[in-house]
């Protein structure tokens, strides 16, 4: 069954064209502005939005976008409403795919079966949990391509030849290639070392594959777009989400603009990118 992600991707590539991908954490600062982000990021030129799930122990993430989960749960974001505002983000884009990103512990909370369905019902596309190894692929992974849900999985340098085909077994929708190591927006990747592990990842699979961590600005979104099939920015999103907050961490008439116009920006960098030759089975599961 073809998702939003699916259809996306192909689109892009008969257009010789790499996806931007941005992340945002649901709830930051504050729900009402969480919607208006959402919606604006199509506009910019956001071809594919990850939407955090804030959680307490955020261990693979960096500064930034711990700082933006914590303004979201003090904003009173759970899960529940992070899905509301899928919801919301539905009545008015039917188009762009939306990837839930975060850890296990709320959806085993909220319970599997009922994230599931709350999730395909709400306008979910796809899922990234980056603390579940392929090894507990039947707690949610099998479940949730069960529900024509994309799980998304996370390659890194450090994924050797042994490790990748269990990495890429049940994953769907794109392959997220970690381009450095450690927490996001921890350092900048290099675009060359990029090139040649995206090219090792597509030795074993179809599937488009987005690379993220670390991407900041225009320049940098294409250089990886030259050879990646997506751009994933996140640390430098949230950043500038914060450093639009006023002095009580409450949203300004600045920060959907903040956004906005970073966004744009670096849209224009992965359209910049020398055109791209179509791959045969695009789209395909690996």
């Amino acid at each position: 069954m073809s998702t939003r992600i699916d259809r996306r991707f192909e689109h892009l590539m008969r257009e010789h064209q790499a996806a931007l991908v941005t992340f945002v954490m649901a709830g930051d600062p504050d729900l009402a502005t969480s919607l208006d982000l959402l919606l604006a990021l199509p506009q910019a030129g956001a071809d594919i939005i990850e939407l955090g799930m804030p959680f307490t122990d955020p261990m693979a993430d960096g500064p930034a976008i711990q700082a933006a989960g914590l303004r979201a749960l003090g904003a009173g974001t759970t899960l529940a409403k992070t899905l509301e505002l899928v919801t919301q983000f539905r009545q008015s884009d039917d188009a762009t795919p939306i990837v839930l990103m975060g850890y296990y512990n709320p959806i085993y909370v909220y319970g599997v079966q009922s994230f599931l369905r709350d999730a395909k019902a709400a306008g979910v596309d796809g899922l990234i949990v980056v603390d579940l190894p392929p090894e507990e692929d039947q707690e949610l992974c099998e479940p949730a391509l069960a529900a024509g849900l994309n799980f998304i999985r996370l390659a890194t340098p450090t994924t050797d030849e042994r490790r990748l085909p269990a990495v890429l077994a049940n994953t769907s929708g794109f392959v997220y290639y970690v381009s450095i190591t450690g927490t996001t927006g921890a350092s900048a990747p290099d675009a060359r070392r990029v090139a040649t592990a995206v090219e090792r990842i597509k030795a074993h699979t179809k599937l488009p594959v987005a690379v993220g961590f670390g991407v900041k600005n225009a320049k940098m979104a294409a250089a990886i777009a030259a050879n990646a099939d997506g751009v994933v920015i996140g640390s430098a999103v949230v950043e500038a989400i914060r450093i639009s907050l006023d002095s009580h961490g409450k949203a300004t008439n600045k920060s959907v603009e903040a956004v906005r116009s970073l966004v744009a920006d670096v849209a224009k960098g992965v359209r910049s990118a020398m055109p791209r030759e179509p791959q045969a089975g695009r789209g395909a599961q690996g």
